[in-house]
Parts: C-alpha cells; structure tokens; sequence
C-alpha cells in the first residue's frame, strides 16, 4: 500500500494544479466553520454574562414582595398594597431552616449633593445582611453596626460610581453628604461591581440603615415597613422547598384566612437564572446546528468536485493500477485530496471565526466568548465533512476498470 506521505503529496500536487477551483470549493467550508465558532461564541458569552450577574445578585436568592392593591377595580403592580415588614425577614431567618440569611430592603431614587455637585442616585435602606447575601466587600471603611440600626442613625455606604461623581479624588471616608436635605457621614465604600447584564451601573447607589429610610427618609405607611426582603436559602434546592413554608408562616403572620389571597409574592431567583441559563443553552445548541448546515453544504461541493476530479484523471486512476495500485490505494488518494479541502478550509474558517468573535464582542453589545473546545469542534467536524462526502468519489474511482480508464479519453 502506498504510504501516507507519497498521497498526503499527490493530493496537494492535485489541489495546487486547480487553485481557484479548490479555493471556491473550500468556501463552504471556510464559511461553516466560522459560523459554528461566532455562534457558539456568542451563546457561550451569553452564559456567562448570565452566570457573572447571578454572582453579583447573590447565590441561592428569593424575594419576597409586598402584594397587589386592588382601587375601583384598578390592580396595581407587585409592591402596591404595603404588607411587608422587616419583622417577617427577621421570622423567616430565625423560624425557616433552609434560610440562612433575610434582609429588609427599602428603596427610592433621590437627589444628593456634596458641597457644589449633586447626583441623583438609588437610595437603598437595608442592613448588613445585604451585602451578605450579596457577597459584596467594602473596599474601604466600615460597614453598620448595631448602634447604627437600633438608633437610625444618619451613616451612608456609598458605590464607587457615587464617589467618583461627588468626590473625584477626594476620600470620602467621613465627609457629610445631605440626601433630601438630611446631612449623612460618609462610613464606607463597596468595592467595584460594574454593569450588570441588562445594563444597569450596580456601583451607582447608596446604603443607608433600614431604620433611617424608614424613620426620616423614605417614610412608610406602616410601622416597620419595607418594599420587600431579599432571602438566601442554605443551597440551591432549598430555594424551592422553602417556599411553601415561607408562604405559610407568611400568611400565618398577616392573619390571611383560608379563602383569601396571599398578598405578598414569592419569587425564585435561582429558579429564573436557572430557566434563562437552560434557554441560553438550548439557544446556542440551535444557532450551532443552523451554522453547521453551511458545513453540509460545503461538504455536498467537495464530493460535487471530486466527482468531477474522479472523470477528469480517470486516465491517471487507470495508469496508476497497471502499473500495481490497489482499491485502497486509489481511495486513499481521492479520500486524502477530499479531507485536506476540508481541513485547509477548516484552518482559513478558524482563524475568520475567532477574528469574527472579537469584532463582535467590539462592535456590538453582544459578549462572544471562545473556547478551544468550540474551535477543536467545527474544525473536527470539517475534517469529518471531507472524510464523509469524498468516500462515495473516491469508492467510484477504485472501482473503475484499468482497462477501460485506460482507454478513456
């Protein structure tokens, strides 16, 4: 049998005899495989974006929201009917087992300035329980303590975006803003969360005590009140299994009898970062398969191609077994041509496919991330494309009769 490198040369000599020709067909190819790499970029970006904001949200979360108020029939949004107190966080962390950990939370955006700038910022009153669940450090000062909640005290946590838009260069640490008129010291700073994935500056905010929002900032209709109370189950199943329990000790507490509705909601973070996560996945599966028709594609051009190779030499074919070729031989050769295609056209994908990568993740607001394995496997697959579509050539040139090849003109 004739060795490797002796076909790996006479296919080269065969693709360099026609370079156009073998150029428009590797095109499919070239065109296949760098859409499989930019597609699975693309989705494997999207994970990760998806599994990046589920760190900065906080792991194993639940949210707990007041319920809706219903007015001459109008329903308004989740949070319209005030139900919800600091108190029913602090039942469920010390009553629910599979919570470790439940913080209040009250918001509203405000105006807020430092000397001659102001900024308008969220303003957040909740307690240390928060950056907590969060996983969310100072990077400098200190966080609340207990004397800051029991008396309500004026103290402000600040976000490195309302730091750098009051104080530029300035240490904070100290300084006096004023929130609605109301003069706060300044006793931390968080550390840099940047953008979340929907967009949204997390850096752009300031904490305050729950019990200064509620006393002397954000007022609230009914003592102890808050908008809702974020909750950190043990692991991941106890997101779900918590749930009934809460519901019930919840509508123990607001004397819900049992024909009337919940008036809070409940709702599953983990479960809904898990849905979109499993929905990514299936979606860069799909955008995976739609870009390997093109490999297909490319593949029916290649055995198109050597079809007509196999007509064109058949005269060499017949020369080539009288003077002792075998079958094998002859199939190696069209077979060795018809991958080599495809692995050149592989190579020329790969390289557009990681350049596309990069110009998406520039000019778009898209987040394409490679990987090797999404490199190794359109590549691999067109390696297979070539193996695939030039069987059926080479097979028909190893089955021609030396004579009659011979004889052909």
């Amino acid at each position: 049998m004739t060795d490797i490198h002796t076909i790996f040369s006479i296919a080269i000599r065969a693709i360099k005899a026609n370079k156009m020709r073998s150029v428009l067909t590797s095109l499919g190819i070239i065109i296949g495989v760098a859409a499989v790499i930019i597609m699975l970029s693309i989705g494997n970006g999207t994970q990760i974006s998806i599994q990046n904001e589920m760190k900065t949200m906080g792991s194993n979360l639940i949210i707990i929201r007041s319920g809706v108020a219903t007015s001459s029939g109008a329903r308004g949004g989740h949070g319209s009917q005030p139900t919800m107190k600091a108190a029913d966080g602090d039942a469920i962390q010390a009553k629910i087992s599979q919570i470790r950990l439940a913080a209040p939370v009250l918001e509203e955006t405000a105006q807020i300035v430092y000397g001659n700038a102001n900024w308008a910022t969220g303003i957040t009153g909740t307690d240390n329980r928060f950056f907590a669940i969060k996983e969310w450090d100072l990077s400098y000062g200190r966080q609340f303590n207990e004397a800051d909640i029991k008396n309500a005290s004026k103290t402000a946590i600040l976000g490195q975006t309302v730091v750098s838009e009051l104080f530029g260069d300035v240490d904070p640490i100290g300084r006096t803003i004023r929130i609605k008129g109301i003069p706060f010291k300044v006793i931390g700073v968080l550390s840099k969360r940047g953008q979340s994935s929907m967009g949204q500056d997390q850096d752009d905010v300031v904490y305050i005590p729950i019990t200064t929002a509620q006393k002397k900032v954000m007022g609230t209709i009914l003592p102890d009140q808050v908008r809702h109370i974020m909750l950190q189950a043990i692991d991941t199943d106890s997101t779900y299994t918590a749930q009934d329990d809460i519901r019930e000790l919840l509508r123990q507490r607001h004397n819900l009898g049992a024909n009337k509705e919940d008036d809070f909601v409940i709702m599953n973070l983990t479960q809904m970062m898990e849905m979109m996560k499993n929905s990514t996945q299936i979606m860069t599966i799909l955008l995976g398969a739609i870009a390997s028709i093109s490999l297909l594609v490319g593949g029916i051009g290649i055995m198109n191609i050597m079809l007509v190779s196999v007509t064109e030499r058949t005269r060499e074919i017949g020369i080539r077994m009288a003077i002792g070729a075998k079958a094998w031989d002859i199939r190696w050769q069209f077979l060795m041509e018809s991958m080599v295609l495809s692995l050149i056209g592989g190579l020329f994908g790969v390289i557009i496919g990681l350049a596309g990568s990069e110009l998406v993740s520039i000019f778009t607001s898209l987040t394409a991330k490679t990987s090797i394995f999404y490199v190794l496997l359109p590549f691999s697959f067109a390696g297979l494309v070539g193996l695939f579509f030039g069987f059926y050539p080479a097979y028909k040139a190893s089955l021609l009769n030396p004579i009659n090849a011979l004889r052909y003109e």
